[in-house]
């Protein structure tokens, strides 16, 4: 389990991406409701924790990683789809914010046990 520091550390890091995240999406200028949207999108990972703790944890870490929306926000520069970048950036707000508040990525023990401590004690 991370100290203190190390968790504030990682918590840091969570502010530092929405921050960066949400400010790159106001320079794309899209709109803001699809920002409010889909900013609570990827928390529809939860719902694989209905087959099992191992299974919940391995899809809520799959779109709880910055690898995908990155890899979409590239492709999106790539092949000029400002909608991708778009969607790649709530992604990426919404992994800083989780981060941030203290939600980490989920080991298979169960949900509240993370990669920055249990949450909720």
């Amino acid at each position: 389990m991370p100290d203190l520091s190390t968790r504030m550390i990682l918590r840091l890091e969570g502010v530092a991406l929405v921050l960066a995240a949400t400010a790159a999406y106001a320079w794309t200028g899209q709109s803001w409701w699809l920002f409010a949207a889909l900013l609570l999108a990827p928390d529809i990972g939860m719902a694989a924790y209905l087959a099992g703790p191992r299974i919940g944890a391995f899809c809520y870490n799959l779109v709880h990683t910055t690898v995908a929306p990155v890899a979409t926000g590239i492709a999106g520069l790539a092949w000029q789809a400002p909608l991708a970048v778009a969607v790649s950036l709530i992604w990426l707000a919404h992994i800083g914010l989780d981060r941030a508040l203290g939600y980490g990525l989920k080991e298979p023990t169960g949900f509240k046990d993370t990669h920055l401590g249990r949450i909720g004690g």
